[in-house]
């Protein structure tokens, strides 16, 4: 039996922007069968200004998102965390904590955002190219038929997932 919501955990270095963008994606296609989360291994301070902006202009509500160490998320007071996805290759490298209940996990890595430089519109461009990416893997997750997928099936499914992106 499956569960009700299934919660999916991105997990990035900073969790500043990348991650940021997948929780509010997944939580919006995921329509209540799944929930998004982000985290870090090292948060920032507080999200990106320019991924904040970003998911504004886009309708979504920005209001409690904040950057968050990945330990909240390992704890035995944390949500159960069905999925987590890598979305940055420095968090895909570090030794991430044991997850209770044993998540699949897979890489999607996506380029930095928070790394463009120019003017304000140029890094609305490199952070819309990013939520797109991300949106577009996020629409192949939650089309899967997880109930006809064994694990090994769904872990290349997931792996496949994190390859996928027309734009490249």
């Amino acid at each position: 039996m499956s569960p009700a919501v299934r919660n999916v955990l991105f997990l990035c270095t900073g969790n500043s922007a990348r991650s940021i963008l997948a929780e509010c994606i997944m939580t919006r296609l995921g329509q209540g069968r799944f929930r998004g989360f982000s985290a870090g291994s090292h948060p920032k301070p507080a999200p990106h200004p320019v991924a904040l902006k970003l998911l504004g202009q886009l309708g979504y509500d920005t209001a409690g998102l904040r950057s968050k160490s990945w330990d909240e998320f390992a704890g035995p007071d944390a949500p159960p965390i069905h999925f987590v996805f890598t979305v940055c290759g420095n968090a895909a490298a570090e030794s991430c904590p044991v997850w209770p209940g044993h998540p699949a996990t897979a890489h999607w890595g996506v380029d930095d955002p928070a790394d463009a430089t120019g003017c304000e519109e140029e890094q609305l461009q490199v952070f819309r190219r990013a939520y797109a990416e991300l949106e577009h893997r996020i629409a192949l997750f939650v089309a899967l038929p997880f109930e006809q997928l064994d694990s090994g099936a769904l872990a290349a499914r997931l792996e496949a997932i994190g390859r996928a992106w027309p734009g490249s």
